[in-house]
């Protein structure tokens, strides 16, 4: 089995319902075994609870188990600009993984949610791909053929380098169809794009 992971990060629950929606693509690659799971929290329980943070039962990766994976999915909301601090903190982690060269030639993508269309969307998505290339995996965005990121009639998130929701600056908007449809569609890209190398790498090796 191709095996796919989608991590995240996820604050007031945006990015976990897109986690959610790239699971569901995922699972719809024929030979491919799908986890959600998501990084620590940085931020103390009464911080989190003042703020209104959602609560998350979503099981926290073992940072070492990401060598299990032929694929993953990064999901992250956008601060000032960039990923969140939380999920920075996990990839400073991954120094082990890194000397190992054990991320290398497995698929990576990012997915991220964000305050207004210009608040960083895509600063978010591009600057999230450079630890993945420093890691060695290969990078998937969500193609055009995925024809919804050219709606022009709604607020949509999402973009060449990766799929995406915009939440409103008091986080009030939730994920719209079109975002479910291009995370799905991010999803199902890369369990395809995993499963053919994993099964050209044994190939190779069986040869």
């Amino acid at each position: 089995m191709t095996k796919i992971l989608v991590l995240y990060y996820s604050s007031y629950g945006h990015v976990r319902r897109m986690a959610e929606a790239v699971a569901e693509g995922a699972r719809t690659v024929a030979g491919c075994q799908v986890e959600i799971a998501r990084v620590p929290e940085t931020v103390p329980e009464h911080i989190r609870t003042a703020a209104g943070f959602i609560a998350d039962d979503t099981p926290v990766i073992d940072a070492a188990r990401l060598a299990e994976f032929d694929g993953i999915v990064f999901g992250t909301p956008t601060r000032f600009g960039m990923m969140a601090a939380q999920m920075k903190q996990f990839f400073d982690t991954l120094g082990g993984l890194w000397a190992q060269n054990a991320l290398v030639g497995k698929v990576g993508a990012v997915f991220a949610s964000t305050g207004s269309q210009h608040g960083g969307h895509e600063a978010t998505l591009l600057s999230s791909h450079i630890p993945l290339m420093h890691f060695g995996m290969v990078i998937a965005g969500l193609p055009y053929t995925f024809a919804g990121q050219t709606e022009k009639h709604d607020v949509i998130g999402g973009a060449p380098y990766g799929a995406g929701t915009i939440a409103g600056a008091d986080g009030s908007l939730a994920p719209t169809e079109v975002d479910l449809a291009g995370a799905r569609f991010q999803g199902a890209h890369v369990a395809r794009l995993a499963r053919a190398l994993a099964t050209a790498g044994q190939r190779a090796e069986a040869a």
